[in-house]
């Protein structure tokens, strides 16, 4: 392929109204990008993308300023990519719509593409997710697994952090174009990941704006991008759904975590897991599933290994053995440990200092792994 006709692809890319599928019809028919954005109107009728859409698509080509639009690109280091190069992702390629361009912010043939799980769920997480989001991300990082989400608030965003925190790999799937960072809370995140944890990837055109209607589309490439999908926790109408219909639909692995009956947010891995997603109770069951050896001595049933664990004292093997299954809150603690408030207060202090716990914010704890 010449950097001529690459630079059409990148054209269509641009205009709204052909997608995937229309794209790979206009090239069987023209032999090349170049060629369709250049055909005259009678031809491209003649492909069948209906008079509305060529016209549409004929008022574009002439009024875009591709030379600029690639200037733009340019200037912002951003990597383009197309379907026809080897760098393109193997899994991506295999799925039927993949998309014939990607937008790429960081650097790709660092990552391990072939070895990744996508981790997504909802953006209401609650405490019980956040926990379980983090466990298992970290477990799959541990294990050389390449994180892929679509950063959004909640599950996304935990597992994206928890990638980077513990020094593994991520890819960042935006409903927007690369250069447009949403949410904007996610800014510090966005930069770690694209300068030294892995790559901000999208099909739509720079500049872009994050949009409700974006985001499946964008979850069929979180899935298409992953061997098998995890969804850690998400209500009855979660997205996290969608992406999961979408890895079902693509042959990859469905991954549901079972979560309380009575939390709205355990609807959807509930519903996942009627319909035959695999249950996850531990790292080890995804491993396992997609045949996936851990790299380090690190236990697949994600157990605490922590040297901190050692020479406790009464209060504190109390208060371990309360938070080993969940996170409780202050006033839980008081009330099953029986310890005082007072002295509650400053032994849980001494314990997130000797980063035995953490407190996930509203005083609620859980076990530092």
């Amino acid at each position: 392929m010449t950097t001529e006709d690459k630079k059409y692809w990148l054209g269509f890319s641009a205009f709204p109204g052909i997608g995937p599928l229309r794209f790979k019809l206009l090239l069987s028919y023209f032999s090349t990008a170049e060629k369709a954005w250049n055909a005259d109107v009678k031809k491209l009728l003649g492909t069948g993308l209906g008079e509305k859409l060529t016209a549409k698509f004929d008022h574009f080509r002439k009024t875009f300023l591709l030379d600029e639009y690639i200037e733009k690109i340019k200037k912002k280091n951003i990597k383009i990519i197309i379907l026809q190069e080897k760098i393109y992702p193997n899994l991506l390629f295999q799925i039927s719509d993949a998309p014939f361009l990607l937008y790429v912010m960081g650097d790709i043939e660092s990552l391990d593409l072939d070895k990744t799980v996508g981790v997504v769920g909802t953006r209401k997480i609650t405490h019980y997710g956040e926990e379980v989001t983090r466990k298992l991300t970290e477990g799959l990082v541990d294990a050389g697994v390449t994180i892929v989400s679509g950063m959004a608030y909640g599950v996304d965003t935990v597992a994206h952090k928890t990638a980077v925190l513990n020094g593994g790999k991520t890819v960042a799937v935006l409903g927007c174009g690369v250069d447009i960072i949403h949410p904007r809370t996610n800014t510090e995140l966005y930069w770690q990941i694209v300068k030294k944890y892995g790559i901000v990837v999208s099909e739509f055109p720079v500049g872009m704006y994050a949009d409700i209607g974006l985001f499946p589309a964008r979850n069929r490439i979180i899935s298409g991008l992953s061997l098998g999908t995890l969804v850690t926790e998400g209500a009855e109408d979660s997205g996290a759904l969608i992406t999961a219909r979408y890895a079902a639909e693509q042959g990859r692995e469905v991954f549901a975590v079972p979560g309380p009956i009575t939390s709205q947010m355990s609807e959807g891995p509930t519903i996942l897991l009627k319909q035959g997603a695999k249950l996850v109770t531990e790292v080890g069951d995804i491993l396992e599933e997609l045949k996936i050896n851990p790299k380090s001595k690190l236990q697949i049933s994600n157990k605490i290994q922590n040297p901190n664990f050692q020479n406790l004292n009464k209060e504190e093997k109390i208060i371990l053995d309360l938070l080993q299954n969940e996170s409780l809150h202050f006033d839980e603690l008081v009330k099953k440990s029986g310890i005082s408030a007072s002295k509650l207060g400053s032994i849980l202090t001494m314990m997130e200092m000797k980063k035995l716990i953490k407190n996930n914010g509203g005083s609620n704890y859980f076990i530092e792994n």
